[in-house]
């Protein structure tokens, strides 16, 4: 499956836009530049910009207005974590991003009950027989997760 390739943050961040132009959802950013901003380079010393090798890490935190609530963040190592509905799903590549929103807002994502392991599981399948399953923790489904029930 080959996807849209995405190779900066900012770029990943105008695709989110799109997606969020064209379905007619409100959407924020929030931007963390620089190696002492961004999340997972805490150990830089303060006003360190740059990393070692001379890039410049560039984070985003996207929130997208509706149902389901949709939020997704951006890592300058070319990967994200998207959260529907308080469904984590961690280190996906940044690449995929447009395809897995499609997939949310396209109505093809679906949960699924298992006996065993035991469990409720979120799953978004994406063009080119490409699926991403995470496990639904928390108290219940919210309203968006128990309408796609299969």
């Amino acid at each position: 499956m080959t996807h849209t390739h995405l190779p900066t943050t900012e770029a990943a961040v105008t695709a989110i836009r799109d997606i969020a132009r064209e379905l007619g959802l409100a959407m924020s950013v929030t931007d963390d530049i620089g190696a002492d901003r961004t999340s997972r380079r805490t150990s830089a010393a303060p006003f360190t910009v740059f990393d070692p090798d001379g890039s410049l890490p560039h984070e985003a935190f996207v929130e997208l207005a509706g149902s389901p609530s949709v939020s997704v963040r951006l890592f300058p190592e070319d990967d994200a974590k998207i959260t529907v509905d308080g469904v984590e799903f961690h280190d996906l590549p940044r690449d995929v991003v447009p395809a897995f929103l499609r997939s949310v807002y396209g109505g093809l994502a679906f949960t699924k009950s298992r006996l065993f392991p035991p469990g409720q599981w979120l799953v978004l399948p994406l063009p080119g027989d490409e699926t991403y399953k995470e496990l639904i923790t928390g108290p219940g489904l919210t309203p968006w997760l128990a309408r796609g029930i299969r």
